[in-house]
């Protein structure tokens, strides 16, 4: 059996919409499973892209997607429910489910920058930008940046203001509950809008596609934008790591920088704080608290 005969097996049998991780669980629950020859860790990634691959390319495809999320139906039962109610229905759980999300990840990724790299992080909030430009620029606000602060002596900062070369990185984080085939391209512009400004920009998800249309997509679109791409594990911290390493940018966009701090008040709080610290040599700002390893899985 195939994974589209697997799918389209399950979505017969429950006549109704199914995201593609519910598609693998109730086949896998009926014993279908059996029939597949697979030793890949997500099968229902491998499942999202060969259905969205097989609409995409196949105009006689049995398989309709829903809406942006890999919620697929089949075509023969198309008739049987109000496709623009449920697709209302679905964005609105997925956006709140999104929204809470992304939120429960920052202490996540905190603690795995801070762990491995001594990055300090700050929350940016969107809800603290002017008014008049919050929907203007929901794409220009990272969800998270990130500082590091080079352990130099005393007399090495002081030359370091002189030639204006201070060591510190910025560091812009773009968190994502899932990145896949069907979302990539909108996320990764996303994130390559508001890290423009920083030394290395970064996706962020715990739930990441592995096939190989994915990974060389992100591949091209690394090579291309130099987005890199994280992947947290809420289950295993030392299973989170680097997937695709940005790319560096020695000088930071000061002019972005500068807008950025006029219309959120987090970003110029931040930035004041990275200029104190860094002159004081005292870490003292207002950054993101590091919640360890074993209060993080309580």
């Amino acid at each position: 059996m195939t994974f589209l005969e697997f799918a389209e097996k399950v979505l017969h049998d429950e006549k109704k919409p199914l995201s593609t991780v519910d598609i693998w669980n109730i086949g896998k629950e009926k014993g279908y499973s059996k029939e597949l020859k697979t030793k890949g860790l997500t099968p229902w990634n491998t499942i999202g892209a060969q259905i969205y691959c097989d609409i995409r390319d196949n105009e006689k495809s049995k398989f309709i997607k829903i809406e942006d999320k890999p919620i697929f139906y089949l075509n023969e039962f198309k008739n049987n429910i109000n496709l623009n109610i449920l697709e209302k229905e679905n964005k609105k759980t997925a956006e709140k489910n999104d929204d809470f999300f992304e939120r429960d990840i920052h202490k996540y990724l905190t603690n795995y920058l801070w762990t491995n790299f001594k990055i300090h992080t700050k929350t940016i909030s969107a809800q603290k930008s002017l008014k008049n430009l919050k929907n203007i620029d929901k794409w220009r606000h990272p969800d998270i940046v990130g500082v590091f602060f080079p352990d130099w002596e005393k007399d090495i900062v002081d030359i370091s203001k002189d030639i204006g070369n201070f060591g510190i990185k910025l560091y812009s984080y773009e968190l994502k509950r899932e990145i896949n085939n069907t979302n990539l391209r909108e996320t990764f512009f996303q994130a390559v809008s508001n890290s423009s400004w920083a030394n290395e920009g970064y996706l962020v998800a715990t739930e990441i596609a592995e096939d190989d249309l994915f990974y060389d997509e992100y591949k091209r679109l690394c090579n291309s934008f130099g987005i890199g791409l994280i992947k947290i594990s809420l289950d295993d911290p030392s299973e989170s790591h680097i997937i695709f390493q940005a790319k560096q940018k020695e000088d930071v966009d000061i002019e972005t920088m500068n807008i950025l701090s006029r219309i959120n008040s987090d970003f110029k709080e931040l930035m004041l704080d990275i200029k104190t610290d860094y002159t004081s040599q005292r870490i003292r700002g207002n950054y993101d608290n590091i919640i360890s390893v074993e209060e993080l899985y309580k």
